[in-house]
């Protein structure tokens, strides 16, 4: 049996370690020193923003569609095998334009989208209230439609990984923090090998480590004499109680303005949320603004009784592009799966299928 050690219990370990559990030549240990989804995946919106992104080629554009297709079937499969609901919101994104630059971009991002088999929607602002006739501003321009993009919550989904998983065999350890590393050096070349990860109540020999630790992976890395440098950057949110459902009942896509999220959960209740702002801290001036761009979207959200505030830290990395997915320098069996920034949720899926690859268990 090939040991795969994956430190961190977020979205994205969550997701590998499901993945790798189809495979059953491995034998997958996970370790996250809190309980799971405890850090950005549990302040993230779950937000799939694939095909209406402006990624259009490479790797950017290529995580997005993998991750889209894979989350068509993954969710009733999660749904199936653990008996849990994954709350998974099908009619897409709406996207707000504000000036006459956004339209024009989306304008060539239909036509690019359409030979690439995704369908999006160009509307006009009178299509826009008649679709979602809560949107009352005068500044929107138009709107862009993606009935392919999604939403999925995040922390229950993350639960449902770990549940099914462990279902499959993995051996999922929260409350352990990982202390050190045994490393050896090898004879033949310049690298080193990981050989086990020692945690506060037990070592555990591995033949792959897969860092997965979201800002934490700064840390693990420098035990590792391998520094990636991640740096955090704050994301808030607000859940809202309105006395009723704004727009129509029957269409309630998320939508999203300048980089302002609103979510709709059922029952008039809604998340607003925004990834906008360099800071280690949550900050009452940044969530006020978040809510009142909400607001100047969709007025009707002013009568919303505030259920909750949270916050969080998305992993960005600093010096290379997001995310990193690739063999730590140096290290024969050491992988990082890090560094999403917003997109954790989203690219998960791929994520798990390239580390799939690296080590061979497709």
């Amino acid at each position: 049996m090939t040991k795969i050690v994956i430190i961190g219990g977020g979205i994205v370990g969550a997701m590998i370690a499901y993945e790798l559990s189809t495979s059953a030549h491995l034998d997958i240990t996970l370790i996250e020193q809190h309980q799971s989804a405890s850090g950005s995946t549990g302040a993230a919106l779950g937000v799939l923003m694939g095909a209406i992104s402006q990624k259009v080629k490479g790797r950017a554009w290529k995580l997005r569609e993998n991750s889209l297709k894979r989350y068509e079937t993954l969710i009733s499969e999660l749904e199936s095998l653990t008996g849990q609901t994954i709350p998974y919101n099908r009619q897409g994104i709406v996207m707000l334009g504000l000036t006459q630059d956004d339209l024009d971009k989306w304008q060539t991002l239909v036509k690019i989208r359409h030979t690439q088999g995704w369908h999006l929607e160009l509307w006009t602002t009178e299509e826009l209230l008649k679709h979602c006739p809560q949107v009352q501003n005068d500044q929107i321009l138009g709107a862009l439609y993606s009935k392919s993009d999604r939403q999925v919550h995040p922390t229950l989904l993350t639960q449902a990984l770990i549940t099914g998983a462990s279902i499959k065999g993995v051996n999922c350890i929260f409350g352990q923090k990982v202390q050190n590393f045994t490393i050896k050096p090898l004879n033949n070349d310049n690298n080193s090998h990981c050989s086990q990860i020692q945690t506060d109540r037990g070592i555990f020999d591995a033949d792959w480590v897969i860092v997965s630790g979201g800002i934490d992976s700064k840390l693990l890395t420098t035990s590792l004499a391998q520094t990636v440098d991640i740096q955090p950057v704050l994301g808030q949110a607000i859940h809202l109680k309105l006395p009723q459902t704004m727009g129509n009942v029957a269409f309630q896509p998320v939508m999203t303005g300048d980089d302002v999220h609103i979510v709709p959960l059922g029952s008039g209740e809604y998340w607003i949320g925004a990834t906008v702002e360099f800071s280690d801290e949550a900050n009452a001036n940044l969530l006020e603004w978040v809510k009142e761009q909400a607001i100047a979207f969709c007025p009707e959200l002013k009568k919303g009784e505030i259920i909750k505030t949270w916050s969080g830290k998305r992993p960005r990395p600093v010096g290379q592009a997001a995310p990193v997915i690739k063999p730590l320098d140096f290290y024969d069996n050491v992988l990082l799966a890090t560094g999403h920034y917003r997109n954790g949720v989203l690219l998960a899926p791929a994520t798990a299928q390239i580390i799939k690859e690296m080590i061979g268990a497709i």
